[in-house]
């Protein structure tokens, strides 16, 4: 069976998803084993301090990565050692890295780039593993935004015949995915709607401390500010057509204390960002469907840390009346693991030289085969 480990690391910093998936051209893609390897608080405030840095020192960033490389290859080593298997029976590793700052529009008139903290020649060397590595750049050097990538694996998993389908990937900023019917013929249409969990987590962690507020509960209790929400809405970026990405960069603490008067109750602020969250989808949603000439979809299938939380759930559904919100794990996979399975299946993308992006999503000149390739 040809197996494939991919492992990725978002914007919320918490943690290592590392997903192993059955993938053959004549199959679906099958999920066969899971695991998480947590951040550890002092790599989570490194690589966050980084995030956030006008400058960093060059120690800084290799210390930085070669922690992050450890925990990969621990990530890697506890699933085969959980499943029995080998180094050698895996095609390749897909590592998608950590984002340290995305700019797809450039900034101060340079050009565009994005980056991730990785080092592929590492993970390839404490693995034994092949790994494929460096997803994002060749999207970006055919004049895409690099962003979002998974979906094409959205695609692979989800089209249907006779049915709209919406999937919303809930991580530290929210991306959305417009599936035609089969019989339509277009690619999907996807982008970034705006902020999900980066600003929900990191003004919890502000106030109350912790790295998240679980369930949503700390939002649910306070009362949505009609007031900041509308300014927060008039951003620029959640009226811009697609293609479109964002990230840190953007939407971040600072852009938020811009738009408060500073008598805000703090709890009131959190639900105010939860709200957002929901609204800019459903700006989003509404964009593609005229995008797309569209009716209401079948169903939105929410994944990502954000598909555990009921209240961002709830103000969602109170959002899409017409549109149901569909587990999916009923449709055969965990939402908490989507992402990560992207990152195997693009690597088996790039052993078959297949492309990997998706122009209608990224802008990209056309499809691309993704990623470099790192021998063991």
């Amino acid at each position: 069976m040809p197996y494939f480990i991919g492992l990725m690391s978002g914007t919320s910093l918490d943690g290592i998803d590392a997903a192993l998936v059955d993938i053959s051209a004549s199959s679906p893609p099958r999920l066969v084993a899971t695991r998480g390897a947590p951040m550890p608080p002092t790599l989570r405030d490194g690589l966050w301090r980084l995030c956030h840095a006008e400058q960093a020192s060059f120690a800084e960033l290799a210390a930085a990565e070669d922690a992050f490389c450890a925990l990969q290859a621990e990530a890697v080593a506890g699933l085969l050692a959980e499943t029995g298997l080998a180094a050698a029976d895996i095609a390749a590793v897909g590592s998608h890295g950590q984002t340290i700052e995305h700019a797809p529009w450039g900034h101060d008139g340079g050009p565009a780039y994005t980056l991730q903290l990785d080092d592929p020649s590492r993970l390839a060397e404490l693995t034994g593993c092949t790994v494929v590595a460096d997803f994002r750049r060749r999207d970006l050097a055919a004049g895409g935004q690099a962003a979002p990538l998974a979906p094409a694996f959205h695609q692979a998993l989800f089209r249907a015949p006779g049915q709209w389908r919406l999937v919303l990937n809930l991580g530290g900023f929210a991306n959305l995915t417009l599936l035609p019917p089969v019989e339509d013929g277009r690619d999907p249409l996807g982008f970034d709607t705006g902020p999900a969990n980066a600003l929900l987590d990191a003004w919890h962690t502000r106030h109350r401390g912790g790295n998240f507020d679980a369930g949503g509960a700390w939002g649910a209790s306070g009362r949505v500010d009609e007031a900041l929400l509308e300014r927060l809405l008039a951003e620029p970026f959640f009226h811009r057509p697609p293609p479109r990405s964002t990230g840190r960069e953007v939407f971040h603490l600072e852009w938020l204390e811009a738009h408060l008067r500073g008598d805000e109750r703090p709890e009131d602020v959190q639900a105010t960002l939860a709200e957002l969250t929901a609204a800019s989808v459903a700006l989003g949603i509404d964009m593609a469907r005229e995008r797309y000439a569209a009716p209401s979809a079948e169903c939105l299938i929410p994944c990502g840390g954000g598909a555990h939380n009921p209240d961002l759930l709830a103000r969602l559904a109170r959002r899409l009346p017409d549109t149901p919100l569909e587990d999916a794990t009923s449709l055969g996979w965990p939402p908490d693991w989507l992402e990560a399975a992207a990152f195997a299946w693009l690597a088996w993308r790039r052993l078959e030289g297949l492309p990997g992006n998706l122009p209608s999503v990224t802008g990209a000149a056309g499809p691309r085969v993704l990623g470099g390739l790192f021998a063991p």
